[in-house]
């Protein structure tokens, strides 16, 4: 089933192409089919999946796929925080959950789905920005919480979202307060960790957002998952240096670090509690090289589709 993305008609202000800092690959969708059963892994070394290609090269077209699995069973006391696996076998699901190829450890899936079945489990939450999807929505009902600047909504071209304005406590509070619910649902399902998407949004924000309004909102997320006994991930944003780390975020998720020479940088500040993921065979190969003895390293399509790219090293 293909969902339908609603984008508001009004005026979007642009902030550019994507860049460095703006590697977001995420697609969550409305609407899902029903829940399948998904098959427990055991470790077989590098895994390879059959692919449409092996480049990442494609444009978005977001899936709406979600297969799911039953909750695994925690053997962690209630309130513990379980650390990120170090070095394990990690699959990317967050554009549709599958059936982990053999070997996965650790998946990361939107907050949408149902964790697998006996591996690490990190849940997908947007909390700096809208989804194209709701975009209307968030125009309609929250208006005062989307960045505006002469009155119009600041967006994100690349993705046709609309950044939201954390420049205030009070907005930063509201805004938590949705996505600490999310955080919630997370909890429920028995997710172990918490992936929060578009922290460096404020590089995309023609400079009214600033990266101690990013840090602030963070503390607040950060905060509310370890109350709830969930680890939580830096999502790229080297640029912040050690600030996240500081700010409480217990493992870094690395995009195209390869591709842009960051590797060592994030391995610098979180050892090896960093999750790499590239989106071109040829930057895949020379992370593997650099890093995949010590960190966890995916290749990927750029649509983390099901039964799309995948390997791992």
């Amino acid at each position: 089933m293909a969902a339908v993305a609603v984008v508001a008609t009004v005026a979007l202000i642009g902030v550019g192409t994507a860049n460095a800092s703006d590697r977001r690959k995420r697609w969550p969708w409305p609407t899902r089919p029903k829940p399948s059963a998904s098959a427990s892994a055991k470790p077989t070394g590098t895994a390879t999946q059959p692919a449409p290609s092996q480049s990442a090269s494609a444009s978005p077209t977001r899936s709406n796929g979600t297969g799911t699995s039953p909750s695994p069973t925690s053997t962690t006391p209630a309130g513990a925080i379980k650390p990120l696996p170090v070095n394990q076998q990690f699959d990317y699901q967050i554009g549709g959950a599958y059936t982990p190829p053999s070997g996965t450890k650790i998946v990361s899936r939107d907050h949408t789905a149902q964790p697998a079945a006996g591996l690490y489990n990190i849940c997908y939450v947007n909390a700096y920005q809208t989804q194209d999807f709701d975009a209307a929505d968030w125009l309609k009902n929250r208006k005062d919480l989307v960045l505006h600047k002469n009155g119009n909504p600041v967006g994100d071209t690349k993705w046709k979202e609309y950044v939201l304005d954390i420049t205030t406590d009070a907005k930063r509070q509201q805004l938590a307060a949705i996505f600490n619910a999310q955080i919630d649902d997370c909890k429920t399902k028995k997710f172990d960790a918490i992936e929060i998407d578009n922290l460096d949004t404020y590089s995309r924000s023609q400079g009214l957002i600033t990266a101690d309004h990013a840090i602030a909102y963070a503390k607040l997320l950060i905060d509310h998952a370890h109350g709830k006994g969930l680890a939580i991930g830096q999502k790229n944003s080297l640029e912040l240096g050690t600030r996240g780390k500081q700010a409480g975020f217990d493992f870094a998720i690395a995009e195209q670090c390869g591709e842009f020479n960051e590797c060592g940088e994030f391995t610098a500040i979180y050892g090896d509690s960093v999750i790499m993921i590239e989106y071109a065979r040829g930057n895949f190969d020379k992370t593997c090289k650099g890093f995949g003895a010590k960190v966890s390293v995916v290749l990927r399509d750029e649509d983390v589709t099901p039964g799309g790219v995948y390997a791992a090293c």
